[in-house]
């Protein structure tokens, strides 16, 4: 029968890397790198080699194992496998470096700061309170040696190869026999009388001071230079000095050192210890307390160390978030490490939970991950935005809250590249067209018109030709005015995707319509982009063959690379829901496509060229929408970041009622009576923004508001159309008007719902005209019933007493 002996080395689970031993530990063990053979998860694994004649350095390390694998606190050492055979011993920890090659790579990182420093010292005087008055063990090597650091920035003690007990039970300690690690005994140890009276902690808390002096000054050259504190901080000298006092007697024990160092204006009180304490307790914290530190957190985060906040912090998010139910409070100190972690840990860790923080129906957390979207959208592929992100941001088109449908339209901007042909022409198009014709919120009408004029590009070609012209031209009649300019600015931004034939019969018509605007912004938008349309006609009639290249872009298939200009062109922005939706939005302000963009007309000889006409950078906007409302949002996007849920959205309705009494009606008044409404809210409205829109919805028709100014009032009797007279040719009194075939338009009926033509176009047809008479008669009507009802309760009531109190 045969045995076959098997090596436990080679079956022992863990493995070495072939690299020399960190550091040269003092002491019988050397310290290595190492990994599970399963998963390839770094470990640290402590090795001693049995060598004949040592037998007292083999008891001391089969002590410390022993030690290792019944010894189990936060603060110490984490054991996870061992091994013990005739010739060596393995004893497998976590991933830890020693403190001395620690604090020797960061000094020339740029050195380690004191709150670092507090928290570790806090670690290990917590550590040596646990082994004095819990277990009533003495360690009896305190040092440099006997401290690691962990990936996080934690500090273990180890070093347990010359622990005993302090009740005496095993004897006194064990000699070292080690000249690095006797000179930090205490003094005292030297007096063999048994005379000096000493606590079980004395000798303990002695190294403690010693590493406390090593930690900031470096190598303990002799025990006379602990008398010189150095650069240890000011706040803690006088606890160091009742550490390395002559008299044992008078050393804290490491619980009231603590106590010490922790009271108010302490070493050990700041922030990032509380931080630490907080985590270690966060399993029994009640929920209030869990939310009030998420939402401080933020704040604390960028004075922490990197390593602590990816390995510490965010572990407890995610946990937070998966089990705890943090909600949306976690998310800002969630992206805020992200911004720590490589390409690959953001996918391992953070994406899973933001793909599944987007179908959660919490307000708070939709409207805080639409606004930190940029921050993760570049680790997002394609078919995650298109199948599990993109069918849930799409239901805040359709919410209730104004603030969320804002956003959802703002984060179209970074959604639209990733997002696949059904998506992108069909399904945002149809929410796109809803949104600017029906919403009833002036800026989420003017800002879904910037959107669509940024994603033009991304857009295929027979989307853009049934979308864009028709898309911006509504634009055109909305009765906000930066809806108008937006509409504009619009065309301008997409110049490049029309024909020379829309820009000739579709465009300059919309906006040659504008330069009589009430409003001077609009105006002097119109004008500058009628200047740059005809411009561009101008050279293509000039040089036909310049026709192509004008039109490239017109039939090209969808390409990020063609909305280059269109991408940065959001400096005339309107936001008037809420100050913090204006983040994703707001960007530098770029022109509008100048005549420098445009192939020039060539200049006839012997004449001077014509100075071009300059187009400014920025549009020009009117005072009471632009200038007020952008250092407002700017100011307040700071403080208001994190409070979306405490705005008063009912004072969006209220800020307007001042106005709804002098505003004039756009369906019903000439160009005089809309300019002299400009002018009284020019002072009226410079509260907000929505003062020009809000009296639509306050008269209950919002259908109404999208129409066009009815006719003028019939001319004086005797008055004759111009097609009547006789331009010169013979009499006929029957010939019709030569016009009139001309200026017919078919009329269309929209489908309610559909898609395509009609769905944008239905709003601009005949039947506008009749809508607009009907809604004046409307008015009309209810102008009467309410003038009819204050007569009845005057004559209801009768004459009133004298001296009597008119309530009503």
């Amino acid at each position: 029968m045969w045995f076959f002996a098997r090596d436990p080395v080679r079956d022992f689970p863990f493995e070495l890397i072939p690299e020399p031993p960190e550091g040269g530990l003092p002491g019988p063990w050397a310290l290595h790198r190492g990994r599970k053979k399963a998963t390839g998860s770094p470990v640290s694994i402590f090795v001693y080699d049995v060598k004949p004649g040592a037998e007292e350095q083999t008891q001391v390390a089969k002590a410390a194992f022993k030690r290792f694998k019944t010894l189990r606190h936060p603060n110490i050492l984490a054991y996870i496998d061992g091994l013990e055979t005739e010739k060596c011993l393995h004893v497998v920890t976590e991933a830890v470096t020693p403190l001395g090659i620690y604090l020797k790579a960061r000094v020339e990182a740029g050195g380690l700061k004191e709150l670092e420093i507090s928290w570790g010292l806090h670690q290990i005087v917590k550590a040596l309170s646990f082994l004095v008055n819990d277990c009533s063990l003495i360690h009896n090597n305190v040092c440099m040696a006997a401290v690691f650091v962990d990936r996080a920035g934690e500090w273990k003690l180890g070093g347990l190869d010359y622990m005993y007990s302090a009740q005496g039970n095993g004897g006194g300690p064990p000699r070292k026999g080690i000249p690095e690690l006797e000179q930090y005994d205490p003094p005292e140890l030297a007096d063999s009388s048994g005379r000096v009276v000493r606590e079980k902690w004395s000798a303990d808390m002695w190294r403690l001071g010693c590493l406390i002096w090593e930690v900031f000054n470096g190598p303990l050259p002799r025990a006379a230079a602990l008398r010189n504190p150095g650069k240890i901080p000011k706040t803690l000298v006088p606890h160091y000095c009742e550490l390395v006092g002559a008299n044992p007697k008078v050393r804290p024990n490491p619980a009231r050192f603590l106590q010490n160092c922790r009271a108010p204006g302490g070493f050990m009180s700041n922030r990032f210890v509380e931080t630490n304490l907080f985590l270690e307790e966060i399993q029994i914290k009640e929920p209030a307390e869990k939310q009030k530190f998420f939402q401080e957190l933020s704040k604390s985060l960028d004075a922490f160390p990197e390593d602590f906040c990816r390995h510490k912090v965010l572990p407890q998010l995610l946990t937070a978030f998966e089990f705890g139910n943090a909600g949306a409070v976690v998310l800002t100190p969630l992206f805020k490490v992200g911004k720590f972690l490589s390409a690959e840990e953001y996918q391992q860790k953070i994406i899973p939970v933001v793909v599944k923080m987007f179908s959660s129906t919490d307000r708070a957390m939709r409207i805080r991950l639409l606004q930190q979207m940029e921050q993760f959208i570049q680790y997002l592929d394609e078919p995650t935005v298109n199948t599990q992100i993109f069918p849930h941001v799409v239901h805040g088109f359709l919410d209730t809250n104004p603030a969320i449908r804002e956003q959802t339209v703002k984060s179209m901007l970074l959604l639209a590249p990733k997002l696949n042909e059904a998506n992108l022409n069909v399904e945002l198009m149809k929410h796109f067209a809803r949104l600017q014709a029906k919403d009833e919120q002036g800026p989420i009408r003017c800002n879904t018109t910037v959107c669509l004029g940024k994603i033009g590009s991304y857009l295929s070609a027979s989307t853009r030709h049934r979308v864009l012209t028709s898309a911006f031209s509504r634009a055109t009649r909305d009765p906000f005015a930066p809806s108008r300019v937006a509409g504009v600015l619009g065309f301008a931004a997409t110049h490049n995707l029309y024909s020379m034939n829309d820009c000739a019969q579709k465009i300059l018509p919309v906006l040659c319509g504008l330069t009589v605007d009430p409003e001077k912004s609009v105006r002097d938008q119109a004008f500058k982009a009628i200047r740059s349309f005809l411009s561009k006609l101008e050279s293509v009639s000039e040089d036909p063959t310049q026709l192509e290249e004008v039109e490239k872009d017109v039939h090209a298939a969808s390409s990020p690379g063609m909305g280059g200009a269109a991408a940065s062109w959001a400096g005339w922005a309107v936001t008037g829901v809420s100050s913090l939706t204006s983040k994703l939005i707001r960007s530098h302000p770029t022109t509008a496509p100048t005549e420098t963009n445009i192939p020039q007309r060539p200049t006839p000889e012997g004449v001077p060229a014509p100075a071009p006409t300059p187009v400014p950078a920025t549009p020009t906007t009117s005072g009471h929408w632009e200038t007020q409302e952008e250092d407002k949002d700017t100011a307040e996007d700071s403080s208001t970041a994190d409070r979306w849920d405490d705005e008063d959205w009912g004072s969006l309705e209220q800020e307007a009622e001042s106005v709804l009494a002098q505003q004039d009606d756009w369906s019903t008044g000439g160009q005089v009576s809309r300019a002299s409404q400009v002018s009284n809210s020019d002072h009226k409205s410079s509260k907000s923004p929505e003062s020009d829109w809000s009296s639509w919805e306050a008269e209950g028709s919002w259908e109404q508001g999208w129409q066009e100014p009815s006719s003028q009032e019939p001319p004086p009797d005797g008055t004759r159309l111009a097609s009547e007279y006789n331009w010169g040719g013979p009499e006929s009194s029957d010939k019709g008007d030569p016009f009139a075939t001309l200026s017919a338009r078919p009329s269309t009926q929209p489908r309610p719902d559909s898609w395509g033509e009609d769905n944008w176009e239905g709003l601009e047809t005949d039947s506008r005209q009749v809508k607009a008479e009907l809604a004046r008669k409307k008015r009309e009507e209810r102008r009467r019933e309410m003038e009819a009802k204050r007569a009845e309760r005057k004559v209801a009531k009768g004459p009133m007493k004298l001296g009597a109190r008119k309530l009503d």
